[in-house]
């Protein structure tokens, strides 16, 4: 017999078609809402899942589950994994990192660019029917060529930003990481390591690409946008979580900071309504990895996890490694 396998969230015909070749498929083509509960009890009828990112594999979900075996995230993050508990239980866990790097990274410095000169603001007014004319000092907003990249997290995609600013746009590209890359990469990508501190104190425009966890909730609050540069733009490309929404719908209604773009919220798909009225803000709904192309690129790769780790007995890109 087939494994059973779930999957939580609509995902390509395609991909769908391959996973039957090789499970007892229960798909979710219809986007049925789960709740914590009903998600509980589907995934407890089933050996393995297929996840986006939103679906909860924790500690309460295992003890739900004692017949899991494997679940696969289609997303590089993995906060909705509770990783450790995972290894408890035996459940392998995997997410798709690299695939969709290249694709983040030009996602984030467009995001990058529309903030920093005022794309939303300026399209809002003409739709507006407000442009009757032209002024020298309409919608001026910050330059991004020959200004200073900041850049919090240098993994792989914050290693694809840092080189499209220094060798595409002319950028001193500075970072903090919890390690210091090796002189060669930081070479390959233009860019100095700096302290934190030194780091919102210079960036003009800030870039955030860190994991979350417990411990990167709220990496920059009320204290870290004082030390921002008024001028300064942030981008978060990150997780949700990462920011603290709040603190940063007043720092951009009183000008502590110029302005800011981001693709991902605390309790997303729900923004902060302080968020929705200010002017000086980019706001996209976490698409940065939104091309066709890298899309079933990741809906494939988390196939191949699941028919790996049910054929081979491990998953191709796994977040942890279970006992013999």
């Amino acid at each position: 017999m087939k494994p059973k396998i779930i999957i939580a969230r609509p995902i390509f015909e395609e991909v769908l078609t391959r996973l039957r070749e090789h499970f007892d498929v229960t798909d979710n083509q219809a986007d049925k809402a789960w709740t914590k509960a009903s998600w509980m009890q589907a995934l407890s009828q089933h050996a393995g899942a297929l996840t986006t990112g939103s679906d909860p594999v924790d500690a309460d979900v295992l003890k739900a589950c004692p017949n899991l075996k494997a679940v696969a995230n289609m997303a590089v993050g993995y906060n909705n994994f509770d990783v450790p508990a995972m290894t408890a239980h035996g459940v392998q866990a995997s997410n798709t990192p690299d695939v969709l790097t290249e694709t983040t990274a030009d996602f984030g410095f467009a995001l990058l660019m529309a903030t920093a000169r005022r794309l939303t603001e300026s399209e809002h007014y003409l739709r507006r029917g407000e442009w009757t004319q032209w002024r020298y000092d309409m919608f001026a907003g910050a330059e991004v060529h020959g200004s200073t990249l900041g850049i919090l997290g240098m993994g792989r995609i914050g290693q694809g930003i840092a080189k499209r600013g220094a060798h595409g746009f002319g950028m001193k590209v500075i970072y903090h990481n919890r390690s210091r890359l090796s002189p060669e990469l930081e070479a390959e990508c233009g860019a100095s390591y700096v302290s934190k501190e030194e780091l919102l104190r210079s960036a003009d425009h800030l870039m955030l690409v860190v994991p979350y966890s417990a411990a990167s909730h709220h990496t920059i609050g009320a204290a870290e946008l004082a030390q921002m540069k008024p001028t300064a733009t942030l981008v978060n490309i990150a997780r949700g979580g990462i920011v603290d929404d709040a603190a940063l719908a007043v720092a951009l209604r009183e000008r502590r900071i110029a302005a800011a773009g981001l693709d991902v919220f605390e309790g997303e798909p729900k923004v902060h309504p302080d968020l929705l009225t200010v002017p000086n803000i980019v706001l996209t709904p976490h698409i940065a990895s939104a091309s066709i192309a890298t899309r079933m690129a990741m809906a494939n790769l988390a196939a191949d996890n699941l028919i790996s780790y049910f054929t081979q007995g491990k998953s191709l890109t796994p977040l942890n490694t279970l006992g013999a």
